[in-house]
């Protein structure tokens, strides 16, 4: 009897008197309350699978238990098989979706990536991060007079030792400094004065940086901060009256500086400049790093932006998770 007691409270963790909190627990409690689940939730209901008037058929899986093993996914590199064993596998994965082993099965693979297509089929991506923004925006965090853009790349499989004998048509080649790669691009518009990320464009690597500029600006701000990759930007977008472009000069034009005391002031500018960019990077080594996203996972842009889009929509929860726990409590 005290072995079974032993492995009974192992399997539902009512007994771990001695259990210290994980970072994934502190992580999954934080984001369970910064997730605005019923407006997103309300996003999805219109396209979620009814139940049959006869009570027929195998009843669906509740939406917001499916869109929390799809979070899951995202906040944690999963794939459609890999988060069907993560959660057998995770106390405090079950717990956030709210699983009981003792009453019901883990929804299976086959189940959550149905749920997958059908929010890639109805592009609730886009909307997902519209609602996430408004969120955000209703609590305080609102645009200011400033946006900063910038891309990076992400990679896709490049052999073509596939079913398909061929690599992803969709992704391009791209070089930067001395070394090709192979996949798409997400371009983002960050607010200068919150560090979250208000716009997300997604392309092929070739496309080159300068030309998603006007699609990364919301309208209204005052100064546009970017690296030298965005040279020229400002013909590519309508005049506004008091923008101004805030673009990193060529380090080999700062170098062709002849007079040294002029050279240090513009040496000084640049690096004021790129002290208001650094924000930038914030939302991409969240993405990268913290839910390590570093490779499209599917075939097709389309698939692989809606991911994309997804997942800086989760970044900005991250990032203002601090705000939003004060503001909720």
């Amino acid at each position: 009897m005290p072995d079974q007691l032993t492995l009974a409270s192992q399997a539902d963790g009512s007994f771990e008197v001695h259990r210290k909190p994980t970072r994934r627990d502190v992580f999954l409690a934080e984001m369970d309350k910064v997730v605005p689940w019923s407006a997103l939730c309300a996003l999805i209901e219109p396209h979620y699978p009814k139940p049959r008037a006869d009570g027929g058929g195998r009843p669906a899986v509740g939406l917001e238990r499916m869109l929390r093993i799809h979070l899951l996914q995202q906040w944690y590199a999963l794939s459609d098989p890999a988060v069907e064993e993560a959660l057998y596998d995770s106390v405090a994965m079950r717990r956030f979706v709210g699983i009981d082993l003792g009453r019901e099965p883990v929804p299976d693979e086959t189940t959550v990536c149905k749920f997958r297509h059908l929010l890639e089929k109805h592009k609730v991506a886009e909307r997902l991060f519209e609602a996430v923004s408004k969120h955000l925006h209703d609590r305080g965090l609102k645009l200011s007079k400033g946006t900063i853009v910038d891309a990076t790349i992400l990679g896709a499989p490049s052999s073509t030792k596939n079913r398909d004998k061929a690599r992803d048509p969709e992704m391009r080649q791209t070089k930067k400094g001395n070394q090709w790669y192979f996949g798409m691009k997400a371009h983002i518009g960050v607010d200068e004065g919150t560090g979250l990320v208000h716009t997300v464009v997604t392309t092929a690597a070739n496309e080159a940086d300068v030309t998603q500029v006007d699609k990364l600006l919301h309208g209204k701000e005052k100064a546009v901060f970017a690296d030298a990759g965005y040279i020229g930007a400002e013909k590519r977008v309508p005049t506004k009256r008091g923008r101004r472009w805030w673009i990193a000069a060529k380090r080999s034009t700062i170098k062709a500086i002849e007079d040294e005391k002029l050279r240090g002031i513009m040496e000084e500018l640049e690096q004021a400049k790129a002290s208001i960019r650094a924000a930038v990077e914030h939302p991409f080594r969240v993405v990268k790093r913290q839910f390590g996203h570093m490779k499209a996972r599917y075939r097709g842009l389309a698939k692989n932006g809606a991911q994309v889009v997804t997942l800086f929509a989760l970044a900005n929860l991250w990032i203002a998770r601090k705000h939003l726990l004060a503001t909720t409590g």
